[in-house]
């Protein structure tokens, strides 16, 4: 049974009774220097007149500051408490408790380990950059990339930056001092993001690069083949989804620990390549987009209207650039970058509708080159479709993120719903503008004449650029924790020098990918969505769901279906992605 409150405070208060027969005889509590008093000099004037010392002046106050300040906490609840027994307590007295409450009992500090605890809890209530609603949310969004697909993708804790340590989830004294290996099958602790900060970051999980490639999508499949498929792709995702969640419901972990679970370790890995492959595609993508449309932009501002760089030598400057940030490991200091970059995608689809909705009522009505069904192209629309839709490297670590995990499933189906009304709407306005004109590269068919739609333009380029290192984080990861082990860097100059070099070749890799496909941006994209994405939305949740969750012969009647169409989807879309490819 605990003590009731009044018996815990008789006890601190005790407690701090024989603590200040230890103290220095100048000290007295009321009127440190901490809690009201002249804390510049370290002097304050007391009610009678006397002038009292503020513990920091007195002989080894400062090492001994924590013991000082439990004497005063101590005495300042008595006096609150007496005069509570006749009045309300006043404002100042609250704000007076407040400034220099350490949040941790006086018999906790007392205890072994108690002024570490206490030394943890002021270290993470410092942190400046988490103060802001905000920017906190948004840093927990890049966050969960460290944990993409459920898989634990951070650093070992001796990689990690010392302040991290105020970070921990539970400091008590049978943490090691020693640090140890991180494991992906750590316990994973119910999270307090709320309903609203969920609901936003799924929106940030799917709204990305893939909604300016859909225009061009549709003009590969038509209006009307387009908009079908877009709406298929989005419940048959759902679906999927649904089947991995179950999985996790029972089996627990990651998408890689769910397929070690249920169907070995071959299928963990396959499962992981897959991610790999994935991620590095939408990283490839990021950098052809981002040079054609700097291309772009530089041949608008430029008096000759020449481009002075090509596209290759663009997708250069970004290695560069990409480079020192793959060496980062710690994804919270992209944060302020990466909530900028996602303003610039929010003005740019802001402009989109306006210039679209505006060009048709001009107009009064769809450009006439405008089909519904094209027989030629139409695959090509399925793997963008798929491309745009894929985000199921975050749905299982944004589950785990909730207070509520119950309500997942409500938050996802709302947020389906929401994206698949954005991305439609944006195939069908833009396509629907400008007709068989429509280009790839979305922004390039605004008037390049426009001042506003340089900015724009320029704005949306350098807001993907500046998510490229966050998709190639969990693919560098998830390799190099093949290469490496979880060897620390942090510890041995040699391995993290080695690890630097191994992430300067990937990212030199992604480029030389870049510039292979940056001649046909729209193939590439539906290659990546048809190879790479298939088997991580459909397949795998759907082999998972029947080996390990499927008891009735109707749902495991549905997991091989839905295992053969994905299988089919991906072979045919794939070949035929190839072969268009090898035609120009």
């Amino acid at each position: 049974m605990t003590d009731s409150p009044a018996r815990q405070t008789e006890q601190d208060l005790l407690a701090a009774k024989v603590l200040s027969g230890h103290l220095h005889p100048s000290y007295t509590a009321e009127f440190d220097g901490t809690t009201g008093g002249a804390a510049g000099n370290g002097t304050s004037n007391s009610q009678d007149g006397l002038l009292e010392e503020s513990s920091l002046r007195l002989q080894g106050g400062d090492i001994h500051r924590d013991l000082y300040r439990i004497q005063a906490n101590a005495k300042r609840s008595k006096l609150l408490a007496r005069s509570a027994t006749f009045s309300h307590p006043s404002p100042s007295d609250y704000a007076a408790s407040d400034i220099s409450h350490d949040e941790v009992p006086v018999s906790e500090q007392l205890a072994p380990g108690g002024f570490r605890r206490q030394y943890l809890g002021q270290q993470s209530r410092s942190l400046s950059l988490v103060n802001a609603p905000v920017a906190r949310n948004f840093v927990s969004f890049l966050e969960l990339y460290g944990n993409f697909a459920g898989e634990d993708l951070e650093e070992s804790e001796d990689e990690t930056e010392p302040d991290d340590e105020a970070n921990v989830e539970e400091a008590n004294e049978r943490r090691p001092l020693l640090p140890r290996r991180q494991s992906s099958k750590r316990v994973r602790t119910q999270g307090d993001a709320s309903n609203v900060q969920s609901f936003f970051t799924l929106l940030k999980a799917f709204v990305g690069t893939g909604i300016m490639f859909l225009p061009k999508a549709f003009k590969n499949g038509g209006m009307l083949f387009s908009s079908v498929t877009l709406v298929t792709v989005s419940i048959v995702t759902m679906l999927c989804f649904q089947l991995l969640l179950q999985c996790r419901a029972r089996y627990g972990g990651g998408y890689g620990e769910l397929g070690e679970a249920i169907g070995g370790r071959r299928l963990r890995s396959l499962i992981l390549t897959s991610i790999t492959i994935s991620q590095l595609g939408f990283v490839c993508a990021g950098m052809i987009f981002t040079a054609e449309n700097y291309s772009s932009f530089l041949a608008a501002v430029t008096p000759s209207r020449t481009v002075p760089l090509s596209t290759n030598a663009l997708i250069g400057i970004q290695i560069v650039a990409l480079i020192p940030m793959s060496f980062i490991r710690n994804m919270s200091k992209l944060g302020p970058a990466a909530l900028l970059a996602d303003v610039f995608i929010l003005i740019g689809l802001t402009y989109i509708y306006w210039y679209d909705v505006s060009s048709l009522v001009e107009m009064r009505g769809l450009n006439p080159t405008v089909t519904a069904f094209n027989p030629r192209d139409f695959t090509l629309t399925i793997g963008s479709a798929i491309f745009t839709f894929e985000g199921i490297g975050l749905i299982l670590p944004i589950q785990s993120s909730m207070k509520q995990p119950e309500h997942f499933n409500k938050l996802l189906a709302i947020v389906m719903l929401i994206i698949t009304i954005i991305f439609t709407s944006v195939g069908v306005l833009s396509y629907g503008t400008f007709g068989e004109r429509v280009g790839v590269e979305l922004i390039n068919n605004f008037p390049q004449d426009s001042k506003l739609v340089n900015a724009v333009q320029f704005l949306y380029a350098t807001a993907v650029m500046v998510g490229e290192p966050v998709q190639l984080f969990p693919a560098l990861r998830i390799v190099e924790g093949k290469i490496f082990g979880h060897r620390s860097g942090k510890q041995n100059t040699l391995t993290k020098w080695k690890k630097n070099a191994f992430r300067t070749s990937m990212v030199l890799f992604t480029g030389v990918i870049a510039a292979v496909g940056a001649s046909d941006l729209d193939k590439f994209v539906a290659l990546i969505g048809s190879f790479a994405c298939v088997p991580l939305v459909y397949i795998y949740p759907a082999f998972l769901h029947f080996k390990g969750v499927a008891q009735t012969n109707l749902s495991k009647a549905a997991d091989i279906l839905m295992m053969i169409v994905g299988v089919c989807a991906m072979v045919y879309t794939t070949s035929v992605t190839v072969a268009r490819w090898a035609e120009t």
